[in-house]
């Protein structure tokens, strides 16, 4: 049998982030989710490739400088969840 790292060619994760109370946030519950100004929605590959980004202001519009932000939580909250798959499948 092939072992896993013959296999698997790439991880892939995805997150959620959001502008709540003016303010980047990673992985959203129920109600900052209910109530942010922006949501997005992030999946990537574990090497950094952008699979599909979502996002939408749901009040008034959010800046490039928010999105990089939100951005930025999204490559550190996948790049933790692709360590947890690798640990999974090692």
């Amino acid at each position: 049998m092939a072992s896993v790292s013959k296999v698997l060619k790439d991880h892939v994760a995805a997150i959620s982030c959001g502008i709540h109370d003016g303010q980047p946030v990673i992985d959203l519950d129920y109600i900052e989710d209910s109530s942010a100004g922006t949501d997005a929605n992030f999946v990537m590959t574990g090497k950094g490739g952008i699979v599909e980004i979502q996002g939408t202001a749901e009040g008034e519009p959010f800046s490039e400088e928010q999105f990089a932000a939100l951005m930025g939580l999204a490559k550190k909250g996948i790049s933790r969840l692709v360590s947890l798959q690798q640990m999974a499948v090692a």
